[in-house]
């Protein structure tokens, strides 16, 4: 398996993901705002989880009046199996290097 580099921005895009569901979906806006990160963070974020297969994104149908489609993102079973598992890793990590300090 490949390993990916899970910085703070990324674990913040990731728990938003997870924490999403069917009646709340996430948007990259929606990403931003949840995650306290900028469009310009969050984007290549979302871009290379998507590439990497942890993430599809689907183009909103329905009314949308007076502004575009959003583009709605969620964890593919892969990418929530992984990114439980990354958020854990790390959330070890940082209790052992708190202990550490």
């Amino acid at each position: 398996m490949q390993t990916y580099r899970l910085t703070k921005s990324t674990a913040s895009v990731l728990q938003v993901l997870l924490d999403s569901s069917e009646g709340r979906p996430a948007w990259g806006l929606s990403i931003c705002r949840d995650a306290d990160l900028g469009p310009s963070t969050v984007y290549p974020i979302l871009d290379r989880l998507e590439e990497r297969g942890w993430v599809s994104a689907r183009m909103e149908v329905g009314p949308h009046p007076g502004r575009p489609p959003r583009r709605f993102y969620e964890l593919t079973d892969r990418g929530r199996q992984l990114a439980n598992e990354a958020l854990e890793k790390r959330k070890d990590y940082m209790s052992r290097w708190a202990r550490k300090g």
